[in-house]
């Protein structure tokens, strides 16, 4: 099987990723019903994998899940890893270009040589199943077969979807991280708060060291509950004392268990990213059971790169391509922008986004009617919102919007009306960052 053939076998595949209908109910989860494909069940995932030989239990694993901020996070942890010389495996969605992004070793994503040859191993025992995997399960198990391969020494697994029934739950984590508990993919009724963490705690195994990126407050009893290992909470066992803007970044003064790093580099904006750093540095302490070299930290976070997260990717005027796609992330979003640039010229949104999410409650999150400029676009992606509808909402908002389809001719139409001191906020799916970023970098 080469590259082409790889992806064509994962294209036959249902992509649930592309057909997510539904929103996480208050008491149950809108998906297919346990056994089916994608549904409340991991078995076909531990059935494909006991036939691979169980390729999971050969590493030691952190186990990363959460409404925002589990990319950063996860992100963060591999990197302090790899400093400290150990070989590590890195599994992230979405992908912003290439689907290789998601599976990488040491830093560096996956060959199309490695993917296919590892895609072709799979494919070969497929038949062997009793139920056709989706998309999602057969690329977790290419990340999980990688490792193995590899001899990877640790894996950082971001969670897809919630926890309890995601494809990456076939691991036992020596650490599970919940970075937050946020409304995507709820309807947004009362005890939505407890149903969303009920499913996120389901990555906590017995033997796992918990981590809770944020304090939970009357939510910490359902982690307590599943978890015999230690639980440490954001703002009670670990904090950032200090969070300040910086040229091209933040510094931070972090706090955990174990020390304290004090004037932290992290060339990343928002202050939220000064949490996700902290959560991550309290996961690497909870894995090795004691603190990390204060130079290991530092090497590590001030090499950090994020891209589509609140990346400048251009200036004269500044370009900013942020995946923000849900409310609290569009909100952290305009903070961002609000507390690290000067509003020295005309700003213009570019904004796109996905089923699932309420058009009025994104454009308010991103203050859309401040913005000199609004063009809402659609990724082609089948789960896009026609950008018409984003236009729609933003009239309710009383915003005249323009419509432009495909979303790189739509940054050229925000090019053709600013200036050189003017700002251009892409944002609200990271489809939508993903399709510019890949034509800029090319």
């Amino acid at each position: 099987m080469d590259y082409r053939g790889a992806i064509a076998f994962l294209d036959q595949h249902t992509n649930l990723e592309g057909n997510r209908s539904g929103r996480f109910d208050s008491a149950v989860a809108a998906m297919p019903t346990a056994g089916q494909v994608g549904g409340l069940s991991l078995k076909p995932m531990q059935d494909m994998l006991s036939v691979l030989g169980d390729p999971q239990n050969a590493y030691r694993t952190i186990h990363i899940t959460g409404t925002n901020g589990k990319g950063s996070t996860a992100r963060t942890c591999s990197q302090i890893l790899r400093r400290m010389e150990l070989s590590v495996g890195l599994y992230t969605s979405p992908n912003l270009d290439k689907v290789n992004e998601r599976l990488s070793w040491d830093g560096n994503d996956i060959t199309d040589e490695q993917f296919a040859q590892v895609m072709g191993l799979i494919a070969g025992v497929a038949p062997m199943l009793d139920s056709k995997p989706s998309r999602f399960e057969l690329l977790t198990t290419a990340a999980l077969v990688w490792f193995a391969e590899l001899g990877v020494e640790v894996a950082v697994l971001e969670v897809g979807l919630l926890g309890r029934f995601d494809a990456t739950n076939v691991v036992d984590a020596d650490v599970a991280v919940i970075t937050n508990i946020g409304k995507d993919h709820t309807d947004g009724k009362p005890g939505w708060q407890r149903a969303v963490a009920e499913e996120k705690a389901g990555i906590i195994k017995p033997a796992s060291h918990v981590i809770l990126g944020s304090p939970m407050e009357e939510l910490l009893p359902i982690f307590e509950a599943e978890a015999q290992g230690e639980v440490w909470e954001a703002e009670r066992d670990f904090q950032v004392d200090a969070n300040l803007t910086a040229v091209g970044g933040r510094v931070v003064d972090i706090r955990t268990p174990g020390g304290e790093y004090e004037e932290l580099f992290v060339p990343l904006h928002g202050a939220h990213q000064g949490d996700n750093v902290a959560t991550a540095i309290a996961a690497v302490e909870a894995f090795f059971q004691r603190p990390t070299a204060d130079e290991i930290v530092r090497e590590s976070v001030a090499d950090l790169q994020l891209p589509g997260r609140f990346e400048v990717v251009g200036h004269d005027p500044i370009i900013i391509l942020d995946g923000a796609h849900n409310p609290h992330g569009a909100e952290a979003t305009r903070q961002t922008l609000d507390e690290e640039f000067a509003r020295l010229g005309s700003w213009v949104l570019v904004v796109g986004m996905l089923s699932g999410k309420d058009p009025i409650e994104m454009l308010e999150a991103l203050d859309a009617a401040d913005f000199d400029a609004v063009i809402c676009t659609e990724p082609n992606w089948s789960r896009a919102i026609p950008a018409k509808e984003i236009a729609a909402a933003a009239k309710t908002l009383g915003i005249t919007a323009e419509v432009v389809l495909k979303p790189v001719r739509a940054l050229e139409r925000a090019h053709a009306v600013t200036a050189n001191d003017d700002l251009i906020l892409v944002a609200g799916s990271l489809y939508v960052v993903g399709e510019i970023r890949s034509v800029l970098a090319s």
